[in-house]
């Protein structure tokens, strides 16, 4: 009888040590993930590809999965709208958010940045030719991202407009296409899809302070941030991110 106790009390101690090595197994390969937050309307920083199974690409997206693969993880993309991914970085719903953000003083409140790998300039894009400078655009309709810098710089320079502010990129160009707004502020990078696709439309650069450019946002105080940005100034140093440039930047045009 003990030695039936003895075996039983052995077996089902393998039973359970098997159940925690696999929970434990578990555990390690979740937190091999890094769960990546982005707006996917953003050509080229990412977009959904349509002509592959509506996969998330992208320049952005290109630089991430690098080096996530390099830090040893997996890498999960989360779209969203571009006014929620602070928010959802927060909160903890995603690890870092990469979608064409700048740095701005108000958003290094809410979150550490990594050094910014590309610069680009901000414009007014209508197609009323008559709109050559910032003061033009006064009682006029701008449209806007929803929590951009885009929004600021609108905000800043062009007080006496109406701004309309929308989710989605695509949802701006839209609306300027339909006259329901006369402007639009968009990046210049981001512009070049449309610009290539239709020449009514007409563009003048804005004079622009402080912070400009595209950085990953992370949470404050994290130490991923470092171990991110330490591999992201390999891939500037080696020429990578401006061979990435050249691939993604010179892209024709699709929608």
């Amino acid at each position: 009888m003990k030695k039936w106790l003895l075996a039983f009390t052995l077996m089902m101690s393998a039973v359970l040590l098997g159940a925690c090595s696999q929970e434990t197994e578990g555990e390690a390969t979740e937190q091999k993930t890094l769960v990546m937050g982005t707006s996917a309307d953003y050509f080229p920083y990412e977009f959904v590809d349509t002509a592959n199974g509506d996969a998330i690409v992208g320049f952005d997206i290109e630089i991430a999965e690098t080096i996530t693969e390099r830090l040893g993880y997996e890498l999960k993309i989360e779209d969203m709208d571009f006014g929620s991914l602070l928010g959802a970085l927060n909160s903890g719903r995603v690890d870092f958010v990469m979608a064409g953000m700048t740095p701005t003083e108000e958003r290094k409140e809410n979150a550490d940045f990594s050094d910014i790998y590309l610069s680009a300039t901000n414009l007014i894009m209508t197609k009323d030719e008559s709109l050559q400078a910032i003061e033009d655009l006064s009682g006029k309709k701008i449209g806007v991202q929803t929590a951009s810098i885009q929004e600021n710089i609108a905000k800043e320079q062009a007080p006496d407009a109406e701004l309309v502010s929308l989710n989605k990129i695509p949802e701006i160009v839209q609306e300027l296409n339909t006259g329901r707004i006369d402007a639009m502020v968009i990046e210049d990078t981001v512009a070049q899809k449309y610009l290539d696709q239709d020449d009514s439309f007409y563009t003048f650069a804005l004079k622009e302070d402080g912070e400009k450019g595209s950085a990953a946002a992370f949470k404050l105080d994290d130490e991923l941030r470092d171990q991110f940005n330490e591999e992201l100034n390999k891939m500037m140093e080696s020429g990578e991110i401006d061979e990435l440039v050249k691939k993604w930047f010179s892209m024709e045009p699709t929608e």
